[in-house]
């Protein structure tokens, strides 16, 4: 990474240069951004993991932008065409957007109309015309040009031809371009409508039959609903600006006089725009939009993942899952403190009242045989059934039932690692077992299935995948690692996000791991095949052996600054475990005794804060939730009612809330506070408790409007266009 490009970043982050550079060589010698954030503070000048994963991909761009110089330089070359100017022209070229504008006129380009004309010798025309002297007479220039043999056969075809040739200039000039692009992006305006005849099977998309809207103000959801509408072939979507700005502020440019070669170049930028400028500008802007939507729903989507992968966990704890079904019977699975499966039973809740009863009885028989402590019961079809009937059974002792949010169990039951996991319980049941697991430990649970079918994101398939991937393996791998992993009960899935591991070394690990018993020390960790120095240094600080050799080897402390700890216990005449129960010996610490010069203040903090509690979950403790009694269905629902929920999802217009009636409501972003809210997670957060007011219930649509404001309310606004499962969505058009 050259001094230029780290400057550039440095700009545009607001970071020091001397921030970026240490960053960039952190990463360069293949540091995760995990271990750059804990484990090298002194060396980036404490950069959290947003600041590290910008200058990462910022220096990922200017990797790709670097490549396709490189490559515009090679073409160049081979086909003689680079000259100096060119050359200084392309390697200050700052972003990828100048730099094909630069190559344009270069390209190699298919046969046009503007090639043609060339080959018939226009192309000197062309050029006298565009120059617009005083007196030139097109018309009688253009005579001289008349070869029947090349097709030119009038004044007129000659004509024609020289304006193609400077339709194509004008079209292929940099500047043109360049304030074409700023138009199309500050004023251009999306137009959507259905296309005729398709009203009836498009009528989820019914908000864009008529619909304009300048694309600088329309938000992304809205943008990713109006492609989608394109893309199933319902509705016509354009972007234009006012087409006679366009043409003013090119004839300024290009347009010199009044006289007739000049009228000339007039109409040649007319068919320009119109042919071709139009044409390519709004390929471009609407490549641009479609990156700023993903780029947004992409946030918003690893925002609600985050949210969702750090829910609090039940913990360590005997439960007992089902996963509701009526017609195949409710599937149940029992589960030790580590979720290891011990026991599966169907039970039938809706066929008569003595299988109701044979029911109850088999419930009550496994609570007691396998000490259940909590029941978790997936919240699809019957879920809230099934829940009343388990709380009214009288159980021995106190026992947690909670409903289990179930989005993605189904794929992780047919999924390659369930089958690895049980290949021979029944794939009902591994559903059942991952409810469960869902709830005494979400993160460990989640990981082992695709990010996408987890229910938190919205246009997943429409955005970007790989730009997706990167963002939510980002995510898994930072919760991972801002949790730790066990690394002798840890799946193989869990272990492969820890930093510096991945798929091959979690595989090696479980391996040993089975081979060899539970590891007793981080530094059995080297024996792992292929696991070296480099993986190593990223991982060990993240993975945690309870019981292990050294009590420091269950904590957040790096093996490399177990010196440092072992020093301070020394110091103070006392072992390490002292310092770790004892919190008045830890007060005595004084660390600025330890720094070095490769170890400062930052880290010797972090240090004592996790001797403070060593291997400290940062996840909030967990909270029961109890939907309402008797709200078990839409029908069940009327307007002024006050009900518990949780959040499910936050978008860029709301939230959506899970009351318990199979329908998630819409908090609209304007109710969710008195005050105005530009980002819905400024007061909501995905599997947030809270409580909501329905505003409105559409039986027939299956939409409910809910509020989060306190007080009376009164509605006002209007339907705004949004996504076509999204409905309540209000904004005022201007």
């Amino acid at each position: 990474m050259n001094d230029k490009h780290l400057s550039k970043i440095a700009d545009e982050l607001s970071l020091a240069l001397g921030q970026v550079a240490a960053t960039g060589r952190l990463l360069e010698g293949g540091d995760t951004v995990p271990f750059i954030a804990r484990y090298r503070k002194e060396v980036t000048g404490s950069l959290d993991e947003v600041a590290i994963t910008a200058i990462r991909d910022k220096m990922a761009q200017m990797e790709a932008l670097d490549n396709r110089r490189e490559s515009i330089l090679k073409s160049l070359r081979e086909r003689e065409l680079l000259t100096d100017d060119l050359e200084k022209e392309i390697v200050s070229a700052a972003t990828l957007t100048i730099l094909e504008d630069i190559y344009l006129p270069y390209r190699p380009k298919r046969r046009t109309r503007a090639t043609v004309a060339r080959e018939k010798g226009l192309e000197p025309l062309a050029k006298l015309i565009f120059d617009q002297k005083d007196g030139t007479d097109p018309v009688i220039e253009a005579a001289t040009y008349i070869d029947i043999e090349k097709g030119v056969e009038t004044a007129e075809d000659a004509l024609a031809g020289s304006r193609d040739i400077i339709a194509e200039w004008v079209n292929e000039d940099q500047t043109a371009r360049q304030m074409m692009r700023g138009l199309y992006t500050q004023k251009g305006v999306l137009h959507s409508k259905i296309i005729p005849g398709k009203e009836a099977e498009g009528v989820k998309f019914r908000d864009y039959f008529s619909w304009e809207e300048r694309i600088s103000e329309a938000p992304s959801h809205r943008i990713l609903a109006m492609r989608r509408g394109e893309k199933e072939g319902f509705i016509d979507l354009r972007i234009r600006p006012l087409q006679d700005e366009a043409l003013v502020l090119l004839e300024a440019m290009f347009v010199k006089g009044e006289g007739a070669a000049s009228q000339q170049v007039k109409d040649a930028v007319h068919d320009c725009y119109r042919r071709l400028l139009s044409v390519s500008m709004e390929t471009d802007v609407r490549l641009e939009t479609k990156k700023r939507a993903d780029d947004e729903a992409i946030k918003i989507f690893a925002q609600n993942l985050r949210e969702l992968l750090l829910t609090p966990p039940l913990g360590q704890k005997r439960v007992m899952a089902i996963d509701p079904g009526i017609r195949t019977g409710c599937k149940v699975a029992c589960l030790d403190p580590q979720g290891k499966l011990l026991k599966t039973e169907t039970i039938f809740l809706f066929k008569s009242e003595g299988a109701k009863l044979s029911a109850a009885k088999t419930v009550k028989d496994l609570v007691d045989t396998y000490d259940v402590e909590a029941i978790a019961i997936g919240n699809g079809t019957a879920g809230r059934e099934t829940e009343a009937f388990i709380r009214s059974l009288p159980f021995a002792s106190e026992i947690t039932v909670v409903l289990v949010n179930e989005s993605g169990a189904s794929i992780y039951s047919a999924s390659e690692v369930a089958r690895e996991e049980f290949p021979d319980l029944d794939v009902t049941y591994r559903g059942a077992v991952s409810i469960g697991r869902r709830l005494m430990d979400p993160l460990a649970e989640l990981v082992k299935i695709d990010p996408k079918s987890i229910g938190v994101g919205q246009y997943q398939h429409d955005v970007n995948q790989l730009a997706l991937k990167s963002s939510l393996d980002d995510v898994v791998m930072s919760c991972v690692n801002a949790v730790g992993v066990d690394v002798n009960t840890a799946s193989r899935q869990l272990l492969t996000y820890v930093s510096g591991l991945g798929p091959h070394l979690a595989k090696n690990i479980v391996a040993y791991r089975d081979a060899c018993g539970a590891f007793s020390s981080r530094e059995t960790l080297k024996k792992v095949s292929r696991l070296g120095p480099k993986a190593f240094e990223q991982a060990a600080g993240f993975l945690r052996i309870r019981d292990g050799e050294s009590p420091l080897d269950a904590s957040a402390v790096h093996p490399e600054s177990y010196g440092i700890v072992e020093a301070m216990a020394v110091d103070l005449g006392f072992g390490v475990t002292d310092l770790l129960v004892m919190e008045a010996l830890r007060e005595k610490i004084d660390p600025n005794r330890y720094v070095t010069d490769k170890v400062g203040l930052p880290t010797l903090t972090d240090i004592l804060a996790e001797l403070a509690k060593p291997g400290r979950d940062p996840r909030k403790q967990f909270e029961s939730f109890k939907f309402r009694e008797g709200v078990e269905k839409i029908q069940d629902v009327q307007p002024g009612m006050r009900l518990p929920g949780v959040i499910t999802n936050v978008t860029a217009f709301g939230a959506f809330v899970d009351i318990g009636v199979h329908q998630d409501g819409l908090v609209h972003i304007s109710e969710l506070a008195d005050r105005f809210i530009k980002d819905p997670n400024e007061v909501v957060k995905v599997h947030q408790h809270v409580t909501v007011r329905v505003l409105n219930v559409d039986l027939e649509r299956k939409r409910i409007a809910l509020s989060m404001k306190p007080g009376t309310h009164q509605e006002s606004g209007k339907i705004e266009p949004g996504p076509f499962n999204n409905p309540f969505a209000k904004t005022f058009r201007t």
